[in-house]
């Protein structure tokens, strides 16, 4: 089999070894059978995407409505790789998955509208499926309605025809998307379990996503909710597009 890659942009390593064992963990890759780039440590590297399965893209800090001039060069020079990176999965509609980050990154490379309007809170949040959701392969299995965690300074307010909205919640609109039939972004984290929402509390505790002081609270309301089906949409994507 072909490995996919697993394009990471967290600079704290607790945060990044985390959400890359997730991903592992409920893809049901092997270490092997997932190639992993940080972004935030080092340039793209050239990549021939015919030598792998799929993309998948982590969460992370960038936010594609930031001010550019509050944009380190380090976030540009991302955003450049990434633009270019989906020149190709697009125009080949390769198979690609997008996390949190993923799904700015490719709304914004596909015209939406991405800004503050619909942020939510770090937590639970019931997602629910479109019509087209629940007919898309990559959410075979997945109930009408799921709780899953997230927690996201943007969001996509509004996206172009060339897409399908196959997930919506109360909070935010676009939960998850199709551009083509192999191109995907999801606003929640389908890698996040309890463990991992309790760890990214404490390493971004000072990150402007919540006041530090409303981190136990957080992990209590966490606690409160048992999430376990976002995390098929990994294993669906593995099953689907492995090659």
């Amino acid at each position: 089999m072909r490995p996919f890659l697993f394009l990471g942009t967290r600079a704290e390593d607790v945060a990044a070894d985390g959400e890359h064992a997730a991903v592992l963990r409920y893809s049901g890759l092997r270490p092997q059978q997932l190639h992993r780039v940080r972004l935030e440590r080092e340039p793209m590297p050239r990549l021939d995407l015919e030598e792998h399965s799929g993309v998948i893209v982590g969460g992370g800090p960038f936010n594609f409505s930031d001010p550019p001039a509050e944009k380190s060069a380090v976030q540009r020079r991302v955003e450049r790789e990434m633009t270019a990176l989906l020149d190709d999965v697009v125009s080949r509609d390769l198979p690609f998955l997008g996390a949190c980050y993923g799904v700015g990154t490719l709304g914004a490379y596909l015209g939406a509208v991405v800004d503050r309007t619909y942020a939510e809170p770090v937590g639970p949040a019931e997602i629910e499926l479109t019509a087209a959701g629940t007919d898309d392969p990559l959410l075979a299995g997945l109930p009408r309605r799921f709780t899953a965690y997230l927690g996201h300074k943007e969001a996509i307010r509004e996206l172009p025809p060339s897409a399908t909205v196959l997930a919506t919640s109360a909070g935010a609109p676009v939960q998850m998307f199709r551009t083509g039939r192999n191109v995907y972004a999801t606003q929640f984290h389908p890698e996040l379990d309890l463990a991992g929402i309790e760890q990214r509390v404490a390493v971004y505790r000072s990150a402007g996503y919540f006041p530090p002081e409303e981190a136990g609270r957080i992990v209590a309301l966490a606690r409160a909710h048992r999430v376990t089906e976002p995390m098929r949409i990994l294993r669906n994507f593995v099953t689907r597009f492995a090659r």
